[in-house]
């Protein structure tokens, strides 16, 4: 793993997260890509299991540090959904955009929700579309996430055409 490429890589994505992604969003509905999510899912499919925990926790930490939330809910729900996806992509190969599309749904979707009730248990504030942002940014960011993934690999100087080494 290239950390100072990846370091970078994080830290544009979230400063992009943050500032940028509201020109996607739909605005009526609050909905916009998760590309901190998208990036879970690439290093979970194309890093080694170990890398693939690490980047989880990290990619987690700093949805913590520009999320307008409580500090930690991101870090654990991106840190086990992470480690449970790594070891997922351990036993099966996910290397076609359909699939990879179905994963970034199904993580933004595990990953939100539990993100979302262990905000509530903290600062016991909910919102009445809940579900449907959860659903509508785990959709929108499925939707979007297998075209990301090749300028990440080229990025990270990954070769997404082989199996990775696990």
């Amino acid at each position: 793993m290239r950390w100072l490429r990846f370091a970078a890589l994080i830290i544009i994505t979230a400063i992009i997260q943050e500032g940028l992604i509201n020109i996607l969003a739909i605005t009526k509905l609050n909905i916009k890509p998760d590309l901190l999510i998208i990036l879970l899912v690439f290093f979970a499919i194309y890093s080694s299991t170990y890398e693939a925990i690490i980047t989880s926790f990290a990619i987690g930490f700093l949805a913590d540090l520009i999320g307008h939330s409580a500090m930690g809910p991101h870090m654990l729900s991106f840190g086990i959904l992470g480690t449970l996806l790594a070891h997922l992509v351990g036993v099966i190969t996910v290397r076609k955009m359909p699939y990879q599309a179905l994963l970034i749904f199904i993580t933004a979707s595990l990953t939100n929700i539990s993100t979302h009730l262990l905000n509530a248990l903290k600062i016991q504030q909910h919102t009445q579309n809940a579900y449907t942002v959860i659903f509508g940014i785990a959709l929108y960011s499925a939707i979007l996430g297998p075209f990301l993934f090749l300028p990440f690999a080229w990025w990270m100087r990954i070769k997404t055409q082989q199996l990775s080494k696990r």
